[in-house]
């Protein structure tokens, strides 16, 4: 596979990155969670919903579920009644159950740490994974969602077309130093500077690196 080549030098992605850790300087999740686990079933129900609108139902699910055994035992039909203010929730419902249950017959109700194991259950796609192994695990991986994207083609760090374009060649972009961080970084970055629809580019420190191609 051809590996991207970074419009940033070297030193620039250094830079860059070393200005959002001061911009951001405890980058985490904003989803709520304890656990490997609750952590999981929050990514699953975060596609195509804010992170805002998942903290509002996890208190109560993992207050009732905080283990694979209780939300297999919590049953489909409760787990809907609790996220139905989430979208697609009747198929979130379905995954987190069955995920669940090859998380009790599989793994002895612990979440796996690898890619391929994660990828291979309900509802866990590339993203998910990753945020598990990065998040969960603090594994050198970047999860890339549709922030993440805008950052990489915008700024010229890591251009692509698709997200699985900047997924496949972000990580060998990445200094050693920034690697865990990395993926929070750009994210927050994206949510709350380089937004879609209107970016803050009087207000942002990276923006004498930036390229500007988005």
């Amino acid at each position: 596979m051809k590996k991207t080549i970074s419009l940033l030098s070297d030193n620039d992605r250094c830079e860059l990155l070393q200005i959002l850790s001061e911009c951001f300087p405890n980058p985490k999740s904003e989803l709520v969670f304890s656990n490997p686990y609750e952590l999981l079933c929050a990514v699953i129900l975060s596609a195509q919903a804010t992170d805002e609108s998942v903290n509002k139902v996890t208190p109560q699910l993992f207050s009732m579920a905080p283990s694979p055994y209780k939300m297999v035992e919590l049953g489909v039909d409760r787990i809907s009644e609790v996220i139905r203010t989430i979208g697609l929730w009747r198929a979130k419902s379905k995954n987190i159950f069955e995920m669940s249950k090859i998380l009790i017959d599989k793994y002895k109700g612990n979440v796996p740490c690898t890619y391929e194991a994660l990828v291979s259950l309900p509802g866990v796609g590339s993203k998910t994974a990753k945020v598990v192994m990065n998040v969960a695990f603090g594994l050198p991986t970047i999860a890339v969602d549709t922030h993440i994207f805008r950052v990489c083609n915008r700024t010229g760090l890591c251009p692509g077309k698709t997200v699985k374009d900047v997924e496949n060649n972000i990580v060998h972009l990445i200094d050693d130093k920034y690697m865990i961080k990395a993926h929070h970084l750009l994210l927050l970055h994206g949510r709350y500077v380089c937004k879609s629809r209107h970016p803050m580019c009087e207000n942002c420190r990276i923006s004498g690196l930036c390229k500007k191609l988005m």
